[in-house]
């Protein structure tokens, strides 16, 4: 398992430091929505442990990764856009968008999202 990082945003609210609106917990992760929504439904999931990434998750813990996964799943169905869709997003890096360096997935939803990606 990765440490926490004491100056980590992320971190700190998995520590209960930073409040956060939590819509799903595991013992490996935590689930709380976004406090600047893109859509109506903006939920990030995050690992407890800290990872700069989804690609050090995957380096080090495929199965944590198939959890946060598996976890997105949930949050749509919990949420109510399971059946009409919903996006997925791992932002990696500062070029791929990525603000805080704590792997995080993005689960919007709620309206019709646009644009394609492929």
């Amino acid at each position: 398992m990765a440490a926490r990082d004491p100056e980590c945003i992320f971190c700190r609210i998995v520590a209960g430091e930073i409040p956060s609106t939590v819509v799903r917990e595991t013992e490996r992760t935590l689930a709380f929505r976004d406090v600047n929504p893109q859509a109506p439904v903006h939920v990030l999931v995050i690992p407890r442990d800290h990872y700069a990434d989804v690609g050090a998750v995957a380096a080090a813990e495929p199965e944590l990764l198939r959890t946060l996964l598996a976890e997105c799943t949930a949050v749509a169905a919990d949420e109510g856009v399971a059946e009409s869709g919903y996006r997925v997003v791992f932002n990696t890096g500062p070029q791929g968008g990525q603000v805080v360096p704590h792997c995080h997935a993005h689960v919007l939803g709620g309206r019709e999202l646009g644009g394609t990606l492929g």
